[in-house]
């Protein structure tokens, strides 16, 4: 007789969950470690090259960097967690004795949904609490070529805007309104089409008439010559809200704030597109974590001893993957535009939850 009880035994609800998180634990430890320390090998020349930097800096690019592994690869351990969990159970035949007791492909399946559901609720919360903050400040130090910073919440790297016909760049931005400074700053002034001259500045901050730029490099296209000054008046009639609305990273701010910044652009009658997208995916991203359980049912389903445990196996994994790729793609779309943001974040989440579910009930019957 078939139990119609969502999880019927709470001991094997816990020793499924246990499995599956321990798995899944263990896979993201192992590629965190390996991740990062593959990208302080290619980093750490560039860190110690500043004057000034040693072995702190490469103990505080670490701890940047490795908030923003574990959120991006978290959903990818999961389901190489579920996949693992799930080739054990079925190896040692504890999935056919579930089955004989009576309990269904999605009653086997519940323990590992719940687990990572608790998953998805941390990893949205561990974004919003510290990923934004690590993302924003490695971005900053990064596009400053690793020399310091101003401690600020507000910081912004890399900042394009257009100035008529110039284009300007500010390494750092940091402060709103009035108190908006820029820091590494390149002013390319262009002429008919053609660039006439090469603007470099320490620093700059709004002064009545324009902004004040401290420690000028000019380079001259024309006469081939570099000259220094001082100071000198620049960008004049630009606003401080074209640095700091010129670019809105998702990544780098959190839910709250990020609708904040929507609005923002919204009444400057800028493009949302992106800053919508990202939004959404900030719900969507750690809900993918519910699909990687039923993409991965693949390996638990079967009997062990007709050898297809792999090829099971490398199906749930490569649905995995395709929910990745299709994710990435979607989000790119958005992004430009071309996809609406609320479709462009879910269609990837929904249509393999159809496609996990239709493949879970075939296995099934």
């Amino acid at each position: 007789m078939i139990n119609l009880d969502f999880m019927p035994s709470r001991q094997l609800a816990l020793y499924a969950a246990r499995l599956f998180l321990t798995r899944s634990l263990a896979v993201l430890i192992m590629l965190v470690l390996v991740l990062m320390t593959l990208d302080l090998l290619g980093e750490s020349g560039k860190i110690l090259k500043v004057p000034g930097n040693g072995e702190a800096e490469l103990l505080r690019y670490v701890s940047l960097r490795v908030p923003l592994l574990i959120s991006r690869f978290l959903p990818f351990s999961v389901l190489l967690g579920a996949l693992i969990a799930f080739a054990g159970l079925n190896q040692h035949s504890e999935v056919v004795s579930m089955k004989a007791a009576g309990l269904s492909a999605h009653q086997i399946l519940a323990p590992m949904v719940v687990a990572s559901l608790a998953v998805a609720v941390l990893l949205f919360a561990f974004n919003e609490l510290v990923v934004v903050k690590s993302a924003r400040t490695v971005n900053a130090w990064t596009n400053s070529d690793y020399k310091p910073i101003p401690p600020s919440s507000g910081i912004l790297s890399n900042v394009w805007i257009r100035d008529g016909n110039d284009v300007v760049r500010a390494r750092i931005v940091v402060g709103q309104g009035p108190q908006t400074r820029l820091q590494g700053v390149t002013i390319y002034d262009r002429e008919a089409g053609a660039l006439a001259r090469v603007l470099d500045a320490d620093r700059a901050e709004q002064v009545p008439g324009g902004w004040r730029l401290d420690n000028v490099r000019a380079y001259d296209a024309l006469m081939n010559i570099v000259m220094s000054r001082p100071q000198e008046i620049a960008l004049r009639g630009v606003e401080p809200s074209r640095f700091t609305l010129a670019q809105v990273d998702p990544n780098e701010r959190d839910f709250v704030s990020l609708r904040q910044e929507i609005a923002a652009l919204e009444a400057a009658g800028r493009p949302t597109d992106e800053a919508r997208t990202g939004w959404w995916h900030k719900i969507s991203g750690p809900l993918s974590t519910i699909l990687m359980p039923l993409l991965a049912a693949t390996a638990a389903f079967g009997l062990a001893r007709s050898g297809r445990v792999l090829l099971r196996a490398t199906i749930g994994m490569a649905l995995g993957f395709a929910y990745f790729v299709a994710d990435n793609f979607s989000l790119a779309l958005g992004n430009y535009g071309a996809y609406p943001p609320f479709l462009a974040a879910w269609a990837p989440f929904l249509l393999f939850l159809l496609i996990g579910e239709f493949v879970l009930i075939r296995q099934e019957e």
